[in-house]
């Protein structure tokens, strides 16, 4: 049964809160997976005495490379494993960490839509893709604590790892960020992709994908007041090298009007012509022209394919 943990402590007051200097350092480290497992971070922090992995990997066997990743630098013991959204690359593998015996927590709002994104993933991974049969594809396993809002996690070293849920929708229907309250640093999924292009499906609720920039934007706003006053704070996204909160921010935003600006022109460019955004043997070429436009504004950027594979989802609002 999942404990449920009800966490008082208000947005105002996480922006402003001052914590001691921690006994040890806090190591934050980054576990970059496969192509295979779609270039995920997951982020892993030592207090000196455990470990905090943040997001499971898409499989257990990318699970597995974590956790011998994980053994090759210390000796500290996996403790918990944090979700930081409903997505499957940060819970598919809740099962490897289950076995180890480690503590698994995500918010009451992500454990709920877990099941509703594992069955539409299964189905596309089974049935479309055919990457994986009913019985290989990641079984689902419920995270054992969840709460609501926010939620204080004390390390071994006198450090706090401080847990928000947005207000707003991101790159799925509810995010959580993690703070590392000495250095501002936050850990925030999926909800950025750092100099990698994003993947825009949009979050899955009730079977379909809900495509929303603006919400997304709403969120990334909301990133630089969580930093606790820490100007030298770092964001650690769900893909992509570590960069300071302020650039990083700046850059996802400008990512996603860039693409707002694309699907737009593209949506302009047809006038009245609204069918081929619903005609199957029309969207090809709408896909590939704002593929192409975010190419060519942001040349540096890694992973241009995710755009192709998740663009679906703009196209599948449009059909309401």
């Amino acid at each position: 049964m999942i404990r449920q943990l009800i966490a008082t402590t208000v947005v105002t007051s996480l922006a402003s809160a001052a914590l001691a200097a921690p006994a040890a350092p806090t190591a934050v480290h980054v576990h970059t997976s496969s192509p295979e497992g779609f270039s995920t971070n997951s982020v892993w922090i030592d207090d000196g005495q455990e470990v905090t992995v943040i997001d499971t990997q898409f499989t257990p066997q990318g699970a597995q490379a974590l956790l011998a990743d994980i053994a090759s630098k210390t000796r500290s013991p996996v403790r918990r494993v944090i979700v930081t959204h409903p997505n499957p690359d940060k819970f598919n593998a809740l099962s490897v960490f289950h076995r180890l015996g480690a503590e698994s927590i995500a918010s009451r709002e992500t454990a709920a839509r877990m099941a509703g994104v594992h069955a539409y993933k299964t189905y596309y991974w089974v049935n479309i893709a055919k990457a994986f049969t009913a019985d290989s594809y990641p079984r689902l396993e419920a995270p054992k604590t969840s709460f609501e809002r926010t939620l204080s996690v004390p390390l071994k070293n006198g450090d706090r790892l401080t847990l928000q849920v947005l207000a707003t929708a991101g790159v799925s229907a509810t995010q959580t960020v993690v703070r590392v309250d000495s250095t501002g640093d936050l850990i925030v999924g999926d909800l950025v992709a750092n100099r990698t292009h994003a993947w825009l499906e949009g979050a899955v609720d009730s079977g379909r994908p809900v495509f929303d920039l603006a919400a997304w934007q709403a969120s990334l706003q909301a990133l630089p007041a969580l930093a606790a006053g820490k100007p030298a704070a770092r964001l650690y996204a769900g893909r992509g090298p570590v960069l300071p909160l302020a650039d990083a921010v700046r850059e996802q935003q400008a990512y996603l009007a860039a693409a707002d600006a694309a699907i737009r022109r593209q949506e302009e460019r047809l006038g009245a012509d609204r069918a081929a955004l619903t005609d199957p043997a029309r969207q090809g070429p709408l896909v590939q022209a704002v593929r192409d436009d975010l190419v060519r504004a942001f040349p540096g950027h890694a992973m241009s394919e995710l755009v192709s594979y998740s663009l679906y989802g703009w196209l599948a609002s449009r059909e309401r």
